[in-house]
């Protein structure tokens, strides 16, 4: 008697191969089984959310068990539950113009499974940004191969073992370390491909789609930027921003970087951020509540960028108590840093952070906000402090960016119903609800016609006198109807 191999017994080419093969016999999955798929992947995250939240502290030495329950775990629930609520609705084809129809023709669009869909997950949300979009992708029919972070090598180690429990491997396989690097996945020929980390990296992984010519959603990161509008509650927006700055240890693509503040509300915005770093946090080092930065290659890159700002010139002030001396290597912890002075020259104006550090700028006119972030790679995330006036319609018109969020922290990242992700330089594609159900389906056009006439006939010879009235009727008609509307 054999057992069932799971994804540990096989290659990453014999899991696409056996996926593949499994899709082909089942290419047009109905609702019944897209929705036992969807609650499937939500059992997993459920019956198993102690053990992944202790595996990501461990992971990263020190992580909130509460954080992790609310970000990970229970983060990654609504959104299955949209795309089970919404599928049956979602899979059916949709009818468009019937302008035709009397002619014989009808069109409409099918959402077609694309096949297999790989995903390769990020290390400071290991589960929700790996979870979520392979919800989406179950949801529109297909099949699933996950690459979670070799970072987050423990909650990797769970969901690798844990998987087999829910899925079979033609149905969702988690790729581990025995899979060999992240190069080997992204190398595979999948019908679409999922990434989720920073920019450079990003490049690599379209480039190596490219090969096959797969399709690519690429969530990446950037440097987010802050205006603080002159209608803005000063002290509230500092608080805000403050914590924002603070979520897993600063570590969120979605982080504001840089904030632009009144230069006549400067001082009062940054005591304000201080003051709610050292309310917040009154130990840090020994503290179970403060994330550490999630390995020492980090924690080294963001205590030299703040390094090279301070050699430079700028302005540091932090969070850190009086008593304990921070940034601590053992632990991985930096206090909250505060830069002013900030300058083009020095390696933080330009690095995402990806880390406790919030630089601050003032500014005169909203023109100098608006031509420091258009003069930079277009971030993942705008944020807006202030009333929806104007000014904020100028921001949003002469500037670009996955997504603009206001007077507070990623308050469209849990919602179904607006789509999540970057531009240019902040990825490509997003997801979310329909969003993510329609970039893992192809819209797959389809026109049929009933009559006996056959329109090809009109396009190849003899080009009659008959034809010839016809192509000159038409241009004329497409010249009075451009008028019309002019």
């Amino acid at each position: 008697m054999t057992s069932t191999p799971t994804a540990r017994d096989l290659t990453l080419a014999q899991i696409l191969e056996r996926q593949r093969l499994a899709f082909l016999a089942d290419p047009q999955p109905g609702a019944a089984v897209r929705r036992d798929r969807i609650h499937r992947l939500k059992q997993f995250v459920l019956d198993n959310a102690a053990e992944l939240t202790e595996a990501m502290r461990e992971d990263y030495g020190s992580r909130p068990e509460t954080f992790s329950t609310l970000t990970d775990i229970a983060s990654s629930i609504p959104d299955l539950d949209h795309q089970r609520a919404h599928v049956r609705k979602w899979m059916r084809p949709t009818r468009v113009s019937r302008a035709l129809e009397a002619v014989g023709f009808t069109q409409q669009v099918r959402h077609d499974p694309k096949g297999v869909v790989g995903i390769i997950g990020p290390w400071n949300f290991p589960l929700y940004l790996t979870i979520v979009p392979a919800g989406s992708a179950l949801g529109a029919g297909n099949r699933v191969m996950m690459r979670p972070s070799s970072v987050t090598a423990r909650t990797t180690e769970v969901l690798c073992r844990r998987a087999p429990e829910y899925f079979s491997v033609d149905e969702l396989a988690v790729a581990g370390p025995e899979h060999g690097r992240g190069s080997d996945f992204s190398t595979l020929a999948f019908d679409h491909l999922f990434f989720t980390g920073s920019p450079g990296v990003g490049r690599s992984v379209a480039a190596d789609a490219a090969r096959n010519l797969t399709p690519v959603t690429l969530e990446l990161g950037g440097k987010n930027p802050v205006v603080v509008d002159s209608s803005a509650d000063v002290d509230r927006a500092a608080r805000s921003i403050a914590s924002a700055r603070m979520v897993n240890g600063g570590q969120v693509c979605m982080c504001p970087d840089y904030v632009f503040v009144p230069r006549d509300r400067l001082d009062t915005f940054c005591d304000t951020v201080l003051d709610q770093w050292r309310a917040t946090l009154p130990a840090i080092v020994g503290n179970p509540e403060y994330t550490s930065t999630v390995n020492a290659s980090n924690y080294e890159r963001i205590v030299g960028l703040v390094d090279d700002a301070v050699a430079k010139g700028a302005r540091r002030r932090d969070a850190a108590p009086a008593a304990e001396r921070l940034p601590d290597p053992v632990t991985r912890k930096i206090a909250p840093t505060l830069l002013t002075g900030v300058t083009p020259d020095m390696k933080i104006d330009s690095d995402e952070v990806l880390g406790p550090v919030l630089t601050v700028f003032p500014y005169d006119t909203l023109d100098d906000a608006i031509r420091y972030v258009t003069d930079r790679p277009s971030p993942l995330v705008l944020y807006w402090y202030g009333e929806k006036n104007e000014r904020f319609e100028v921001v949003a018109d002469r500037t670009r960016s996955g997504s603009i969020y206001g007077n507070d922290f990623g308050v469209g990242m849990a919602s179904s119903s607006i789509p999540f992700g970057g531009v240019g330089n902040s990825g490509m594609g997003g997801y979310h609800g329909h969003y993510g159900f329609r970039t893992f389906t192809h819209e797959r056009a389809v026109a049929l016609h009933s009559f006996d006439a056959d329109v090809s006939q009109l396009m190849v010879p003899p080009f009659t006198r008959g034809k010839r009235r016809l192509a000159s009727a038409y241009l004329g008609a497409m010249r009075t109807r451009t008028r019309l509307r002019l």
